[in-house]
């Protein structure tokens, strides 16, 4: 299957996964980064406001090739598949980057922006040109992930690393020197930022999926009899790509159910320091998913071994934060480096407390969908989870709303846990099936 899968240890796991932690924890500082700069520039307010629409936009448009990155990891196997699934991402983003430039038409984005979202026209007119500066980004996503597939199914995770270290000096170079400059409003240093960097990452990244590449087409026909066709494809990523939708929709919706809650003000102002903290652990559990892909083996053969380790990240970053939510660091992190005020520090540590296991959660069903993935199941069942997860955590939302025993920010801590369990729950039967398959794993 590639090179290191060949007696695997331990060792090798913790040196293969290394890096794609260390590039997810790189992506984590990006936001506040530019946040920050954003914040000390002139209007911020409006500017903010402006970059965070225009941001969730993109959040949007990057939704259906968010998962190109798994699929090529397990399915780009020799010259055919590699050349199909590079036609199949093309195609792909293609559709993306024409699909946003239809948004920015003036008559259409008028009509979002201010008839359905409620935006000030001030407000508006600075999404715009942020929208504008992000049209490459899209494409530039799902070029990277694609390639960065290729290449963590080479084994070569260190250059995926290497490469969000580009992404990262494009981004900080481009902002500082906008910033220093003022050449242009504190939404569009944003955008520019971030279009730059990922820019960057995707050249950076298909120089480095040089070898990777080379390598897939010395296994020229090795499983030809195997590669899948476009339909098969197109039906094997279709659900795929709807993850990211169903998935990035419960968030604004948690947002308007806040403000709808017991404390509503005090629950909307920590909420996001709570997230930000939580997702510095929860992006360490997925980075592992693409780890697994790659080194479970085609017939699962490494799955007790995978497994384990996963189990040990799981259990690391867990007690990590656990330990913070549970001792005086808490409030070093809200208080001192947040900011938040002694009230609403102490407002803040209960729903942590209830999310402290939520990094746990994440590397279970991590791993859940690398099966399904790296096994070529259909992949139906986790989009059918990332629906049963937000249902629950809506669900519980709903039912807070309407007997408020509970202030928002816990309720919404709550609903996290029990949505993804539910999820966890749904992904458990399927797992099974796929690994009760293949002969020696448990």
């Amino acid at each position: 299957m590639m090179p290191i899968d060949q007696d695997l240890t331990y060792r090798k796991i913790l040196l293969f996964w290394l890096p794609l932690a260390l590039t997810w924890l790189m992506m984590a500082i990006e936001g506040p980064f530019l946040a920050a700069v954003i914040a000390r520039m002139a209007e911020e307010r409006v500017n903010l406001a402006a970059y965070g629409v225009a941001y969730s936009f993109a959040l949007v448009a990057e939704a259906p090739v968010i998962m190109l990155l798994s699929a090529s990891t397990a399915l780009a196997r020799d010259k055919e598949s590699y050349r199909r699934l590079r036609t199949f991402t093309i195609c792909l983003v293609g559709a993306v980057t024409l699909a946003l430039l239809l948004l920015l038409l003036p008559p259409v984005f008028r009509v979002v922006a201010q008839g359905l979202i409620g935006l000030s026209p001030g407000i508006a007119g600075l999404t715009h040109k942020a929208l504008l500066l992000l049209i490459p980004w899209p494409a530039a996503i799902g070029l990277r992930r694609f390639y960065q597939g290729v290449m963590i199914a080479g084994g070569q995770t260190r250059r995926v690393a290497a490469a969000t270290v580009v992404r990262l000096l494009g981004m900080t170079g481009t902002a500082v020197l906008v910033y220093r400059f003022a050449l242009t409003p504190g939404a569009c240093l944003g955008a520019l930022a971030l279009s730059v960097g990922v820019v960057t990452e995707v050249l950076a990244t298909r120089y480095m999926a040089g070898p990777a590449i080379a390598a897939l087409f010395g296994r020229d026909l090795e499983t030809h009899e195997e590669s899948m066709g476009y339909r098969e494809l197109w039906r094997y990523y279709l659900p795929l790509a709807l993850t990211p939708f169903i998935a990035l929709g419960v968030h604004p919706m948690v947002t308007f159910a806040l403000g709808h809650s017991r404390q509503p003000t005090a629950s909307l102002a920590v909420m996001p320091v709570i997230y930000a903290l939580t997702f510095v652990f929860r992006a360490i559990g997925i980075s592992y998913q693409e780890v697994a892909i790659a080194l479970v083996g085609k017939n699962f053969e490494n799955y007790r071994m995978v497994r384990n380790f996963a189990a040990m990240i799981a259990g690391g970053t867990a007690l990590t934060l656990i330990g913070i939510a549970f001792t005086p660091l808490a409030r070093v992190w809200f208080h001192i480096v947040s900011g938040l005020d002694l009230e609403l520090t102490a407002f803040a540590v209960t729903p942590l407390r209830l999310v402290a296991v939520l990094p746990a959660l994440t590397v279970a069903i991590s791993l859940q969908r690398a099966i399904l993935v790296a096994g070529k199941a259909p992949t139906a069942p986790i989009t059918l989870a990332t629906a049963l997860e937000a249902f629950g955590v809506l669900g519980v939302m709903a039912v807070f709303i309407a007997y408020p025993a509970l202030p928002g920010a816990t309720a919404a801590a709550l609903a996290y846990i029990v949505g993804r369990v539910l999820a966890i729950g749904w992904l458990g039967r399927p797992c099974r099936r796929r690994l009760g398959r293949v002969k020696n794993v448990s």
